[in-house]
């Protein structure tokens, strides 16, 4: 009798410190024979996944407590994974080794179609859709179809700018435009010249570097016999000897009208498709040229490439920029 309530009680205190830790649910059995049988267990002797670790904050369940220590982060705030570059921290071990990528400037994940690379999986797949023509969100209101960036899309037609600056109070449809807006109050300017050093609030070192250090005779390997002017790919060389030569060899089929390049002819043929590919995600106007939404662009983000090197004045246009340099 005594061996049996002692088994008993073990069994008992058993549940209580499964319960404790997580492991026995209240749907497991009680037998005094073989201990608990988990309610997972299926008559074949096979054991059905059990989330059994619950938050105690907002009462989700994982399988496994590995898993509900990484969720219970984001209530506690903890990151315990801290970058030895810049000390950023992190709460996912995940989430510190795709940053320290920005760093080492790895980009594991290579596009087979192409050979570009990505730090991240994930930019990975969404790239890969500019080679499948894939294009899986769809706009309920519209009809348009997107590789990415759906969401962005739809606040064109509800008008909701959920990033406001705390500074001034404008707000924005995508939270990286208002991380653009907010170098107009912080002065940061994260953009420098490899050159020279200057820098820049926006992204224009390119613009930059192209008007100020053009590349040197080495990076430029590819001569045109005309007029000596050099190139650092053999496409481009090519491109070019068409303006002596005159060579059209790119026809439209709608008009007949022949183009040196091919991308000049993908240009032309939208003013008779009437295609605008290039959309802005912060008002919803399209364009039929990428060139032309980077130049509409500078009108959200307050970007002006063009600066007068006498007196500094900086303009958003080149328009604006001719007509200074003209008439002071």
């Amino acid at each position: 009798m005594s061996f049996f309530f002692s088994r008993t009680v073990n069994i008992f205190k058993q549940a209580l410190d499964g319960a404790t830790h997580g492991h026995i649910t209240a749907g497991s059995v009680l037998s005094p024979d073989v201990g608990f049988i988990p309610n997972n267990l299926n008559f074949n002797g096979t054991v059905t996944p059990k989330k059994k670790f619950k938050c105690v904050f907002c009462g989700k369940t994982f399988e496994y407590l590995s898993h509900m220590t990484r969720h219970m982060r984001k209530h506690s705030g903890e990151k315990p994974y801290v970058c030895t570059v810049c000390g950023k921290r992190f709460a996912q071990k995940t989430y510190l080794i795709t940053h320290e990528r920005t760093h080492s400037g790895e980009r594991p994940y290579a596009c087979m179609e192409c050979g570009k690379s990505f730090s991240q999986k994930s930019s990975l797949n969404v790239h890969l859709r500019s080679h499948t023509g894939e294009k899986p969100y769809s706009c309920s209101h519209c009809g348009k179809s997107y590789k990415t960036y759906l969401i962005t899309h739809e606040r064109t037609h509800s008008g909701e700018r959920p990033y406001a600056c705390m500074e001034c109070g404008k707000s924005f449809s995508q939270k990286s435009s208002l991380n653009v807006h907010l170098r107009s109050h912080t002065g940061e300017k994260p953009y420098s010249c490899s050159h020279c050093g200057k820098s820049y609030a926006f992204k224009i070192q390119t613009f930059h570097s192209t008007h100020n250090h053009p590349s040197t005779p080495e990076e430029k390997r590819f001569e045109c016999v005309f007029c000596r002017r050099t190139f650092n790919k053999l496409t481009y060389l090519k491109a070019h000897m068409r303006t002596h030569s005159g060579e059209k060899p790119f026809v439209c089929t709608v008009c007949g009208k022949r183009f040196a390049q091919k991308t000049y002819l993908r240009i032309h043929q939208r003013t008779h498709s009437g295609e605008r590919p290039y959309s802005c995600m912060e008002c919803g106007k399209s364009f039929a040229q990428k060139s032309s939404l980077n130049v509409h662009l500078r009108s959200h983000t307050g970007e002006k490439p063009y600066s007068c090197s006498e007196c500094g004045k900086s303009y958003a246009y080149k328009q604006g920029f001719n007509t200074h340099q003209c008439f002071g």
